[in-house]
């Protein structure tokens, strides 16, 4: 590898040329991510919860993760959302309308050890899921 006084010319056709080595870089320019990310590039989207689920966490934890199934609106894929905090998981029904985001794990991946969850909810039925937890708002009735 040039290393001299006049190596800036070299150096930088090496770095131009080894670019799509980089995974991110790869993702990043083919648009793979994209491909196949059920949000289509959306920091949010809205879905239909089909059901209620608890999920194992994964080993050295031990504990069910409240999660529901949500089938998206805008193109019909079907994702795991967990559902956060305490007793949460009770004002959300079947056929509810909610909102889901992304989790925080790195590269819109899974966080901590929970298997194959990458987003969470954070309305239900265009009301916070955090003030209907706490007793600021109820749910309205049909």
């Amino acid at each position: 590898m040039a290393k001299g006084m006049f190596a800036a010319r070299t150096l930088g056709k090496k770095r131009k040329k080894r670019k799509y080595q980089r995974k991110w870089w790869k993702r990043k320019m083919t648009g793979i991510a994209a491909k196949y990310d059920p949000l289509e590039g959306a920091p949010q989207a809205k879905g239909i919860v089909l059901k209620k689920e608890g999920k194992e966490q994964k080993q050295p934890h031990s504990g069910i993760i409240k999660c529901v199934r949500v089938q998206l609106v805008k193109n019909g894929k079907k994702v795991s959302a967990h559902v956060p905090r305490d007793k949460a998981i009770n004002f959300i029904n079947e056929h509810d309308e909610v909102i889901i985001s992304g989790l925080g794990g790195s590269q819109r991946g899974q966080m901590g050890s929970i298997p194959g969850v990458r987003y969470k909810v954070e309305k239900v039925n265009n009301l916070s899921l955090e003030a209907l937890r706490t007793g600021k708002k109820e749910k309205p009735k049909r």
